[in-house]
């Protein structure tokens, strides 16, 4: 298994690890909101949802599009559904398996 599965999983959890975004991308993934909406249920200011929403962005987690002055939140299913099938690889006993390597190195792992 590539390396660049646990590189690019970790930048993803890294950036779930916070229970705000966690709540965000839970807010999210029921339908597109606009920012006003998503502040209604947080307790967290207009700039702090700013800053996160701008991390969950980066990452590929959320996408955007504003209309007229509102910027609207969605959930991307397409990165969430990889993150899914990633975390799934690194969690299951396969051929291809990080844990196999170490077998065929060290012969006391069972």
């Amino acid at each position: 298994m590539e390396n660049n599965i646990y590189i690019d999983t970790g930048k993803l959890f890294k950036v779930l690890s916070d229970p705000v975004r966690l709540q965000i991308v839970d807010l999210v993934s029921c339908k597109e909101m606009c920012a006003c909406e998503i502040l209604e249920y947080l307790s967290i200011t207009q700039s702090t949802l700013s800053h996160h929403m701008k991390v969950l962005k980066e990452c590929g987690l959320v996408s955007s599009r504003k209309d007229a002055t509102w910027m609207y939140y969605s959930l991307n299913a397409d990165v969430v559904g990889n993150l899914k099938s990633q975390f799934d690889k690194i969690t299951s006993d396969t051929s291809d398996c990080f844990c196999y390597t170490i077998k065929k190195e060290c012969k006391n792992i069972k």
